[in-house]
């Protein structure tokens, strides 16, 4: 029986706690979920690393799963365009049983790995691209089948699992194991083995986002205004890196159409947008560097 499926010897009179203590117990043992990830944090780097003169060649980071893992995949594809400003055609999400399956459960999509296959093969990989494939069980089907397809076109493949020595991590080029053992609710891997993988991928991804530049010190300097929240925070971060006041930072994000990478250089500078947007052009978008030039 897999690792994650294996009834808990802990709690087992979990349905007889009282609120307070259920709560407790259960928020207690999602702290195992971050020991998982700090375990293999060099593997999450070196992964970072492999993955980064791929994206910079023009590759697109693909995420692939089923149920919980899958779900996680399309949230950490989607929360990269506002976050960090990255295409939105370059961060995509194939989840078994497709969009319908993001909202309501389609059993046995998981269970269709040709179907798998055929998703990933959909998207025309090539060579740059980076797949990430999801699995808690490390065996899903579908899954499996996308990493079959992923390797034939010779995409860099990084699979995520829960159990030691599933198929979705050893054939993957990089494998990533999050020990998270048995659940508290055996076999309920939303729980700690899904907080992982949350974890492993907000990792993944944002410390990619950080080598392509779209962190200045540890601002998110490479964001979307796409809403009033967001707007706001443009002020602020331009603001809090240039030390400017609130009118010359409302000044220059209106000039570059709210970049704050191109407001900050242009305040620190003292240059134009158009000159402002040549020096980070010529730095791969890094504002330390245009900065310094």
């Amino acid at each position: 029986m897999l690792t994650t499926e294996t009834p808990s010897a802990q709690h087992l009179d979990l349905d007889l706690y009282p609120t307070e203590k259920l709560v407790h117990t259960l928020i207690h043992d999602q702290f195992t979920a971050v020991e998982a990830v700090l375990a293999v944090a060099d593997a999450i780097s070196a992964a970072v690393e492999a993955a980064l003169p791929r994206i910079v060649a023009g590759g697109r980071l693909i995420y692939v799963g089923a149920g919980t893992s899958g779900r996680l995949g399309v949230l950490d594809s989607v929360e990269l365009f506002p976050t960090f400003s990255w295409d939105k055609h370059r961060a995509l999400a194939l989840l078994a049983g497709g969009h319908d399956a993001m909202f309501v459960a389609i059993e046995g999509a998981e269970d269709d790995a040709e179907r798998g296959a055929a998703d990933l093969r959909a998207l025309t990989p090539t060579h740059k691209d980076v797949v990430l494939l999801l699995a808690a069980s490390g065996a899903t089907p579908y899954v499996l089948g996308a990493l079959a397809a992923a390797r034939e076109y010779q995409a860099l493949t990084i699979g995520f699992a829960n159990n030691p020595n599933a198929p979705v991590s050893t054939g993957a080029q990089i494998g990533i194991t999050l020990a998270t053992g048995t659940e508290l609710i055996s076999g309920s891997t939303r729980l700690k083995a899904g907080t992982s993988q949350k974890i492993a991928l907000n990792s993944f991804s944002s410390a990619l986002m950080v080598k392509l530049n779209k962190v200045y010190g540890n601002l998110m300097v490479d964001l979307k205004p796409t809403n009033a929240k967001l707007l706001r925070r443009t002020i602020s971060l331009t603001m809090h890196a240039t030390a400017c006041d609130e009118a010359t930072a409302l000044s220059a994000l209106a000039q570059c159409d709210h970049q704050v990478k191109v407001a900050i250089v242009m305040i620190k500078k003292h240059i134009a947008a158009s000159e402002a947007m040549a020096s980070l052009d010529s730095v791969d978008g890094s504002v330390r560097l245009a900065l310094q030039s």
